[in-house]
């Protein structure tokens, strides 16, 4: 497990990044590792006490400037205001990182139609908003900006129980790469992660109350047999935000340690065997010869 940092002190030096959902759990990671490197961030949600009581906090720890901007990313003028307070309070801004989002963690057949929109409202169109609203202003102003979407590995492969949020999040995918292809002559880069299990109290406390988090042991299905530490992606999200990364556009990187693809495997279920089942499944096979 490494949770150090990354990038050198300045990599996000002059830069300002917008962060939407920025006021908790991985959004205030990734925010408060931007400012760490020299970057100013606004960062946004609905709920503004949450976002001040944040800001003040990042502010404290890293030496930074943080703007708290109350924005519901469904709303499109409330977007627009979020893109025109960070002009005013910073001049320019070079990053946007879409990772506001909303989930239900539920047989598809127990949602209502609007549980099924509410999600895909946030996630697609609310993710839609923001990068219309930014990527406009890069092109009318003639600069170059750096879009980043949080997305799910479930975006390609499809998972049950969360099939709003696999709709929408598969869609942000599309989003990504189709904007690179058409944004690139902007100077515009659209680059997504997928993050596999990273717990965050509130928004794990939500989907899984109660016994269900201890039954559902998410570090199981990893075949590091860890979960992630909020640093990791940090650090993967700076570089991405950075210059270094300047010519990676159109990607999706995954951070899960292997577990899309432990889940992807047809027979990778036969972990579950101890040691014993296996000499005498050997034994059977070699009897059959």
């Amino acid at each position: 497990m490494y949770n150090q940092p990354m990038l050198r002190d300045d990599a996000l030096k002059e830069k300002t990044i917008v962060v939407t959902g920025g006021g908790t759990g991985l959004g205030k990671a990734m925010s408060t590792y931007f400012l760490k490197l020299g970057a100013n961030v606004v960062i946004t949600s609905r709920k503004l006490d949450v976002l001040q009581k944040t800001a003040a906090e990042m502010e404290q720890e890293t030496g930074g400037k943080v703007l708290a901007v109350s924005c519901d990313v469904r709303n499109n003028d409330e977007v627009e205001n979020v893109l025109k307070e960070a002009l005013k309070s910073f001049g320019e801004v070079h990053g946007l990182l879409n990772n506001a989002a909303g989930n239900f963690i539920s047989p598809t057949e127990r949602l209502s139609a609007n549980a099924f929109s509410t999600i895909i409202d946030i996630v697609l169109k609310g993710t839609a908003n923001c990068t219309l609203a930014f990527g406009k202003h890069w092109i009318k102003e003639k600069q170059a900006g750096t879009i980043l979407n949080i997305v799910t590995t479930y975006a390609f492969t499809g998972s049950g129980y969360v099939v709003p949020s696999a709709c929408a999040k598969g869609g942000v995918l599309a989003m990504t790469r189709s904007l690179a292809a058409e944004w690139g002559k902007y100077q515009i880069r659209t680059n997504a992660i997928a993050p596999g299990p990273f717990p965050t109290k509130g928004a794990w406390d939500r989907l899984l109350p109660g016994e269900m988090a201890k039954k559902f042991d998410f570090k199981n299905r990893v075949p590091l047999k860890r979960v992630g530490e909020h640093q990791e992606l940090a650090n993967l999200a700076a570089f991405m935000m950075s210059d270094f990364s300047s010519y990676i556009n159109g990607e999706v990187i995954t951070i899960d340690g292997g577990e899309w693809l432990q889940g992807a495997g047809q027979f990778n279920g036969l972990e579950a065997i101890t040691p014993d089942m296996w000499d005498k499944l050997e034994q059977m096979i070699r009897s059959t010869k």
